[in-house]
């Protein structure tokens, strides 16, 4: 008696759960639990759904409006990976950052070269590592250019423990609302760029400043592209490492009121003492928001730093230091795992 009941209320749990995914719920509860309506597995051993990551992709329908997973194991994946922005609602999860990579190497041009690009809504990424290998390593013989390992458009998208590797503008951080959670990013100049509304916290800056020519030349680590004082976007970055080899500066304006907050990170020596640099920007300074607030470590000396540096209010840090300047306490909870 007890067995059947227990499998009618199971019945009726699957019954009410289907009837929820069918009146637009885009994930399943389980109990407490958010879950994917579906996964696929990609593995290039052919073990799985697919063998290659974009053939998992492009099999969702366009105008998806349920969460599917993509497991994909690990493996060095050689190819481009590009989710569109008509198909939403993916969770793109490796086994680690270590052993499940995405490498390609364009460089034809910018918008061109990304290894992975993502332009749809509402994306996940876990441990994954995007590499854009036309520069990297460094030492192959390949002239420096902008190589891009990701470019990320769509709004409301979140990257957990994934790896951004290249050289020169390796995260293509263009537009939209984005968390990055313990992702490790690595490049030399202009490294993390674009106009993207972002928080990166507990991220490992990576600095590989013996990737320039001639050795010596100065790193840039961030290029913001806040184009007027009303637009929302900027770079936030809370709670991380910024270390490496080389003389970098924290940032240089792409646009002319670029904003770059650093906060309670932690900056090993090779930060430039005067912090910031205008690049073509000079003279117009007061426009550009870049502080500092709570940093600590050898390269966290702010005597030398540039006069117009900002001083924020411990207001201001509040509100551009929590996920409601991403208005993540409503988008971030409510992606399922």
């Amino acid at each position: 008696m007890w067995i059947i009941r227990g499998i009618f209320v199971g019945l009726i749990l699957m019954m009410i759960i289907f009837v929820r995914g069918n009146e637009g719920q885009s994930y399943r509860s389980v109990g407490m639990k958010k879950l994917t309506w579906k996964t696929l597995i990609v593995d290039q051993n052919g073990h799985g759904n697919f063998s290659t990551i974009q053939a998992a992709i492009d099999s969702i329908p366009s105008n998806n409006r349920f969460w599917v997973s993509i497991h994909v194991k690990p493996g060095v994946y050689r190819e481009k990976v590009k989710i569109p922005y008509d198909k939403p609602y993916i969770i793109l999860k490796g086994q680690s950052k270590r052993t499940t990579k995405v490498v390609w190497d364009d460089h034809l041009t910018v918008a061109q070269s990304p290894t992975f690009t993502s332009s749809a809504d509402n994306i996940v990424v876990k441990s994954i590592t995007f590499v854009n290998s036309y520069n990297y390593p460094w030492n192959n013989g390949n002239p420096r250019v902008p190589a891009v390992a990701a470019m990320i458009t769509g709004d409301k998208s979140s990257f957990y423990k994934c790896g951004f590797y290249g050289v020169q503008d390796t995260l293509w951080d263009d537009q939209g609302r984005h968390y990055y959670h313990r992702c490790t990013i690595q490049g030399a100049v202009d490294f993390i760029f674009g106009a993207a509304q972002s928080i990166f916290q507990g991220c490992s800056i990576s600095v590989v400043g013996e990737a320039l020519l001639p050795l010596g030349s100065t790193s840039f680590i961030t290029a913001q592209g806040r184009t007027n004082p009303n637009d929302a976007n900027g770079f936030v970055f809370k709670e991380c490492n910024v270390f490496g080899s080389g003389s970098a500066f924290l940032g240089r304006p792409w646009r002319g009121y670029s904003r770059v907050i650093f906060y309670n990170s932690n900056f090993s020596n090779i930060i430039n003492p005067n912090g910031w640099d205008p690049w073509h920007f000079v003279g117009q300074e007061n426009q550009l928001t870049y502080a500092e607030n709570g940093c600590y470590g050898p390269g966290a000396d702010m005597s030398h730093r540039v006069e117009w540096e900002k001083k924020l209010s411990l207001n201001e840090i509040r509100q551009l230091t929590s996920l409601n300047f991403i208005n993540g306490e409503s988008w971030i909870q409510d992606q399922p795992y």
